[in-house]
């Protein structure tokens, strides 16, 4: 186990595309090694405007809904602390099923907020790893059939659930937890 313990899975719910010009509303952490062992942040918007209405219906939070959530500089310093306290002084290295998406939003909230990001400057793709495993480069999606935790929008299942998926490609690979 303790050699998976600094790997997470990273899911960010947004009402738009990229940050700065959107508003991340929530984000999930779980710890690969331990798929229990988990986070779930809850940012209050920067920006006064609700964003996508598609991308908040698919979310189910609404702007007024979100107003209420803690201060962005807030919830960023108890991820990064827990990401801290889980690591046990080893690098964060953080996957995601999409971290063109998931790890621009963290990226950018970390160091906007915390001025650095736990997790250094990459991000990992569950898809590619098992895509490449099977020598099947675009067949990306194959892994999602082993997440255990059913997809719903809240970062923490979606988290949990791709880590569970990334569990299963790993001890298919003959990684041990």
């Amino acid at each position: 186990m303790a050699s998976w313990a600094h790997h997470f899975v990273l899911d960010v719910e947004a009402d738009g595309p990229c940050p700065g010009l959107f508003n991340m509303i929530s984000f999930g952490l779980v710890c690969v090694a331990d798929t229990g062992h988990g986070f779930l942040g809850e940012v209050a918007p920067l920006l006064d405007d609700p964003g996508l209405a598609a991308a908040r219906k698919i979310v189910g939070v609404s702007l007024e809904t979100q107003k209420t959530y803690a201060p962005p500089e807030t919830v960023m310093r108890a991820a990064a602390d827990w990401v801290t306290a889980t690591t046990a002084g080893k690098r964060a290295i953080f996957w995601s099923d999409n971290p063109a998406f998931d790890w621009q939003f963290w990226n950018w909230y970390c160091h906007r907020f915390l001025g650095d990001n736990p997790a250094g400057f990459s991000a990992r793709r569950i898809g590619d790893l098992d895509a490449g495993r099977r020598d099947e480069p675009l067949n990306t999606l194959a892994w999602k059939k082993h997440r255990v935790t059913q997809h719903t929008h809240n970062p923490l299942d979606d988290a949990r659930g791709a880590a569970e998926g990334l569990q299963w490609i790993l001890t298919e690979m003959g990684e041990t937890f």
